[in-house]
This record gives structure tokens, sequence and C-alpha cells, in this order.
């Protein structure tokens, strides 16, 4: 009698319609862009508030990132707006590794300089972040190569920390 209530209750669960929504609730979940903001001690705006976002539906793959950051210090102001595209690929949909490129526009007081960072430069990225699919806390760690005209930094970094929804 335990074996045939056994067979009957195996089956009433795969023929359960209670069951059959929770695979389209994985699937709305995983169709859905990732996107995240975030602030950037480093990498490419210095001290920068960032948007990233995936070009597809999908929590990896092709996107981009776009930024906003500078200082003021004294009679000198300087503004960055870091512009990349990135492409991130992930095993378990949690933690990603990295990789993009792209350029900061840079736009200062005191016009172009000779330091590295007093005129527009170009950047490239590889790095770690944290971004679970379902949104969360975001971090991110990478090192961020920048050069421009006359200099080559290839061990300049950057940390972010913020939201991915």
């Amino acid at each position: 009698m335990a074996a045939a209530l056994a067979g009957f209750y195996s089956t009433a669960q795969v023929t359960d319609p209670s069951l059959t929504t929770q695979p389209a609730i994985i699937t709305e979940t995983a169709q859905r862009s990732a996107k995240v903001v975030y602030g950037e001690v480093g990498g490419p705006g210095l001290l920068s508030v960032n948007y990233d976002m995936r070009f597809s539906k999908t929590s990896d793959g092709f996107g981009f990132r776009v930024g906003f950051g500078g200082w003021s210090i004294k009679k000198s102001t300087a503004v960055f707006i870091p512009l990349g595209l990135n492409y991130i690929t992930s095993r378990n949909n949690r933690d990603f590794f990295e990789a993009g490129a792209g350029a900061t526009i840079v736009s200062n007081s005191i016009g172009d300089g000779e330091g590295p960072f007093e005129s527009s430069f170009g950047f490239l990225s590889l790095g770690y972040r944290k971004q679970p699919a379902e949104g969360g806390y975001f971090f991110k760690a990478s090192l961020v190569p920048v050069f421009g005209k006359g200099f080559f930094w290839p061990y300049y970094a950057g940390v972010g920390f913020g939201y991915a929804f």
C-alpha cells in the first residue's frame, strides 16, 4: 500500500500545475537586462558615479558604462566622463570576469595641461565583479591601464561599490 501511495504522490507532483509556474519565474528573472549603479574610486573616472547595463536581456554579455566624476581643489576644477564598452561572463551568475575598453572625456578649468589626467585619455579594464543575478549589493575590482598623450600607466586600478537591479 505504501508503494502505491508513493507512486501516486510522485505522479501528483509531476502533474501539479503550481510546479509549472516556477520555471517561468526563473526564466523571467534571467531575461531581464542587468543594470548597476555604483561609485568607483580610481578607475577611469578617478572618483565617479557610474551606470552599467547589458545590451541583451541577460545578466552577462556585452554592455556599456557611463559615468560622471571629478574634483575641485582651490582654483582647479576637473570633470571626468568615462564612457566604455565591456563584456562580462560568469559560471554561477554571481561572480563575473569583466573585460572592457573606453575613453574618459576630461574637462578642466586650467585647459590642457601636462599631467596624465589633464586631458582626455583611453583605458582598458580587466577585473572581477560580484553581481547577484536577482539584484542586490554590487562590488568590483579592476586593473585599469590608462593611456593618453605621452603617458601609459599599466598598473592603475579601481574599486567600485553599488547596487545591481
